[in-house]
């Protein structure tokens, strides 16, 4: 779950170059979306080297939501999430309604430290910092295990890199008095969770989400389930909706922990129209006919599951939109329940609820209700009711109460050579830790997306979205302010902005930026002594 890194690492797991749009954005619109061509296809991989080369494919293939559907929900958005860089989320509603009625909600993130943090791992220190100014619970970890199991990095390398993160978090504006920092090998409390996911796990799923295989080091399978309580360890005081801003190929991370909160809850909450279980094709077929039948057609007015089964037999497959096995599985379920009448009810299907909270749920349970072995059927009670009511019931009765946490996704930067962005090529990106006058060079001395002579790019315009030089504006160098960054984009592609004063502009204010970094960073040197987290690993080395 360490999507911090936006640079490319041939071996690393960190995340990913840009793979860029080559569609234009039009002038009237502030977007960032440059980068380098990738690869042709989408992989998300916490640990490869493969690059995401077309962003929309994630929607499609993975379930990953664009962000803009959700922005206007978003109270005072971070300007990270204006213009396009953060393109993508996962079940981020629940987070936005949190922050906007100012209720509990909490924001988690880590950082692998394989070497200096630089202006990559910035969109994750800005993302944690904005959502803990919005009130959010703010968390921010060293997954120094997953860098000792899954890199072979000693305690010593991770030492050594790991204040650098936490003096630049600090530095940039994270709350220590209202956040949390801790390492994953010195939190009893995380490896204590870790151990209960990790009952809910197996080997199969590891194999098809990491491609795990018999080589694989029992170590690194453990980090995984590490990462997985990291995602979930902002709720084990209370649940809430928790948002983890990660690069796109940490995905899997996020689904496998959406999964995991899932399968450590008492009770599921489900729709159900008789007492069998359905599936959710099987259950959207038989809610369709249920309300395409009139029940007074029937014997005494009720609508009974032979009625329903002899429909569906009736009607041809072609106009069902279920495929034939889901409609046989249906078709058996329902001719077994033969004269059982189909009525609308919500669920509450015992997961792994303890006698006691089983019982106290049934008792709890108000109106007309049906108890079974497994499950208990609720005539009175919607869904959203039901679901608060079977968290507060867990919870009373000594569970977690998880909510799936929610995820935003933000896009790779391009290397300022072009191309991918690489730890292991100095001049492709800048560190935090760069001495002024280097960043200054690296940002003259970078790719542009300027056109062949001064004369054709007046003509036809500059290539923003092509230039890394125009995402260190859009991402970093214009800050909050909007107007400057759009103006910048509107004048590159007008032809008015040429390539030498935009880069002398920007290495500038790039020296300006590492300057004030850096004395900030001394200014909290002290803070980060006194905070409450293992500056050395206690391992032993």
């Amino acid at each position: 779950m360490t999507g911090d890194d936006p640079l490319e690492e041939s071996e690393s797991g960190e995340p990913l170059t840009d793979g860029g749009d080559e569609t234009a954005a039009p002038q009237s619109e502030l977007r960032s979306d440059g980068g380098a061509a990738g690869a042709d296809d989408v992989a998300l991989d916490p640990w490869g080297s493969s690059s995401v080369s077309d962003y929309r494919k994630l929607f499609e293939e993975f379930g990953i939501e664009e962000f803009d559907e959700v922005l206007e929900e978003v109270p005072n958005p971070h300007y990270l999430m204006r213009r396009g860089v953060i393109f993508g989320h996962r079940d981020y509603r629940p987070v936005a309604r949190a922050l906007q009625n100012d209720e509990p909600a909490a924001v988690l993130s880590g950082f692998m430290p394989t070497g200096d943090p630089h202006i990559g791992h910035k969109l994750v220190f800005d993302e944690i910092i904005w959502h803990q100014q919005q009130g959010a619970d703010a968390y921010a970890l060293i997954a120094d295990l997953e860098a000792n199991s899954a890199r072979g990095m000693s305690w010593d390398e991770i030492d050594e890199h790991a204040r650098d993160y936490l003096l630049s978090l600090l530095a940039l504006g994270f709350d220590l008095e209202e956040g949390e920092l801790y390492r994953q090998s010195a939190n009893r409390e995380l490896q204590d969770l870790a151990f209960e996911l990790g009952a809910e796990a197996n080997f199969s799923e590891f194999q098809a989400i990491y491609g795990f295989d018999g080589e694989t080091d029992v170590s690194h399978m453990q980090s995984v389930v590490t990462q997985m309580a990291d995602i979930l360890y902002p709720q084990l005081e209370e649940p809430k909706p928790t948002v983890i801003p990660v690069g796109p190929d940490q995905d899997p991370h996020v689904r496998l922990a959406r999964d995991l909160a899932e399968r450590m809850r008492f009770f599921k909450v489900s729709e159900a129209y008789a007492s069998f279980e359905l599936e959710d094709e099987e259950r959207a077929l038989v809610a369709d006919f249920y309300d395409r039948l009139d029940p007074a057609e029937f014997d005494d007015d009720t609508l009974r599951c032979v009625h329903v089964a002899e429909a569906l037999e009736e009607t041809p497959l072609s106009e069902l939109e279920v495929g034939a096995d889901t409609l046989s599985s249906v078709l058996t379920k329902l001719q077994e329940a033969g004269m059982e009448p189909i009525r609308p009810r919500t669920r509450f299907f015992d997961r792994r609820a303890t006698d006691e909270a089983f019982d106290a749920l049934i008792e709890a349970v108000e109106g007309e209700k049906r108890v079974y072995e497994n499950h208990v059927d609720a005539f009175e009670l919607d869904r959203a009711a039901a679901e608060e009511l079977a968290r507060e019931i867990e919870v009373d009765n000594g569970g977690y109460g998880f909510q799936p946490p929610s995820s935003i996704y933000h896009r790779f930067m391009t290397g300022l050579t072009g191309g991918k962005m690489s730890s292991s090529i100095p001049a492709s990106h800048i560190s935090l830790l760069d001495d002024p006058e280097d960043g200054y060079d690296k940002v003259k001395a970078a790719s542009t997306g300027g056109r062949e002579t001064a004369e054709e790019h007046r003509e036809k315009g500059g290539k923003a979205d092509e230039c890394p030089v125009y995402e260190l504006y859009a991402y970093l160098l214009a800050g909050d302010d909007d107007e400057f960054a759009k103006r910048v984009y509107d004048e590159c592609t007008g032809g008015e902005r040429l390539c030498g004063d935009c880069k002398e502009q920007a290495a500038q204010l790039m020296r300006e930026f590492l300057e004030d970094h850096q004395e900030k960073r001394e200014e909290v040197a002290e803070l980060l002594e006194a905070a409450d987290i293992e500056l050395e690993s206690p391992r032993r080395r």
